[in-house]
């Protein structure tokens, strides 16, 4: 039955919505087999997480119906609004939040919580989108520039980086969430879709690799690094133009002054992320009953269960709890062991079809603002989808990061709903719009 212009569903686009309902789907049943329980076999008792997470679902289906139904003029019309909300609200749980595991970042409902950091990403993606739209547009009447050259104002790059930090800055100082923080970054993406020069990129991605080395090489070493990389930067610029000296000379400076001030970071660090480097590095001796010991027991899980996995509701790495965080941050330990590598294939193949269809949907669009939005909730799904596996198999640093749509919690379920169907409203909006 086709939909008409007047339906709630017309224009959505369904793979996208089947993929969401599949990978919500294996979640539960995934958070079932976490925390299984013979005493507790009913998987829609409210009691336990996974009947919790049920409701949770629930909710989400109600957020993505009502999400459809409002018109998709509204999310652009109050992007800053939304923004602005939830920039308040995440200060003000700090004061009035109910605090979990050492850090005031939850408002209480009743027995459920919900954290304002997780819905700060929609609402910066909006605001991003909303401000580069509008100098998209301006831009265009204006001087008649292409896209691509908006963010050669630096002005604009300023400010666009400005909605991006100061989520970051004020969920990492005062609530301590360095995971959700941290995801914030993600977004810079974007800005490479717009017309940012990948030159940053490079040096971004060169301070991180020079970071590494001297943290885990010695001085000489990190010394010959930093001269590899000026002569890299020299192979690159120099002989495409003489003028490109002086970025040469400002690669030295910010090299050298990675190199040197490492150290500096390092030893400013809470105690508890300097042991996370130095697990993920190996540093030192690292003690498997301790530091070492989540790390640990998630590759002991996912390797466990081989190529087929040992059945739904077998894992015993996961039945007996050896898994700390197994329905929430380490959730992909559960696939692992009880679906083994055919099931964790299909998870992550399942995770990056939707990332990948998010980008074939954005572009496509004709609207900047809906496009722009698109790219930003494939930049976070990836992060979130990268740091998560990563994490569990021993390639990214413990840092508390859900596993979206899959990991149990209400407050990331409905937030990746939420960034999720707002695109999705866009997308089908997007014929009613004239180029």
């Amino acid at each position: 039955m086709r939909n008409n212009q007047n339906s709630v569903f017309y224009g959505v686009d369904r793979v996208t919505v089947l993929v969401y309902v599949l990978l919500v789907i294996m979640g539960w049943l995934n958070i079932y087999a976490a925390v299984y329980n013979e005493e507790h076999q009913n998987i829609f008792d409210t009691t336990q997480r996974y009947g919790k997470q049920l409701l949770w679902i629930g909710g989400a289906a109600v957020i993505a119906f009502s999400i459809l139904v409002i018109d998709a003029n509204f999310y652009t019309a109050f992007a800053y609004g939304f923004y602005g909300f939830l920039i308040l609200a995440n200060i003000l749980v700090v004061f009035f939040g109910r605090e979990i595991k050492g850090s005031k970042s939850w408002f209480g409902v009743g027995g459920f919580g919900v954290q304002p950091a997780e819905f700060m990403k929609f609402a910066t993606n909006l605001a991003l989108a909303k401000f580069l739209s509008n100098q998209n547009i301006i831009v265009n009447q204006q001087f008649r520039l292409k896209i691509r050259d908006l963010l050669k104002n630096y002005k604009n790059t300023l400010i666009a980086l400005f909605f991006i930090l100061l989520p970051l800055v004020l969920i990492k100082v005062l609530q301590d969430e360095t995971g959700l923080a941290i995801v914030f970054v993600a977004l810079i993406i974007v800005l490479y879709r717009e017309g940012l020069s990948v030159n940053f990129l490079i040096f971004g991605l060169l301070a991180a690799i020079l970071f590494v080395v001297a943290l885990v090489a010695s001085q000489i070493s990190s010394v010959l690094i930093t001269l590899a990389v000026i002569a890299l930067s020299s192979f690159l610029f120099i002989r495409r133009s003489r003028k490109n000296l002086l970025t040469v000379a400002l690669v030295y400076g910010l090299a050298a002054g990675v190199v040197m001030g490492t150290n500096y970071v390092y030893n400013h660090l809470e105690p508890h992320q300097k042991v996370r480097i130095d697990v993920l590095l190996g540093r030192g001796t690292v003690n498997l009953k301790k530091e070492g010991y989540n790390v640990n027991q998630a590759k002991i899980a996912i390797g466990s269960g081989g190529f087929l996995g040992k059945g739904y509701l077998q894992g015993t790495q996961t039945k007996y709890e050896f898994v700390p965080e197994q329905d929430t941050d380490f959730i992909f330990c559960t696939v692992g062991e009880e679906w083994g590598f055919v099931g964790s294939t299909i998870v992550i193949f399942l995770e990056l079809f939707i990332i990948l269809r998010l980008i074939f949907l954005a572009e496509r669009q004709r609207s900047d603002f809906s496009r722009i939005y698109g790219y930003g909730v494939s930049a976070i799904l990836f992060f979130h989808l990268a740091i998560n596996v990563g994490m569990t198999i021993g390639l990214m640093p413990v840092i508390g990061i859900p596993l979206p749509f899959f990991s149990y919690g209400g407050s990331s379920l409905w937030s990746f709903t939420i960034l999720l169907f707002i695109f999705i409203k866009l997308d089908a909006n997007r014929l009613l719009i004239l180029r």
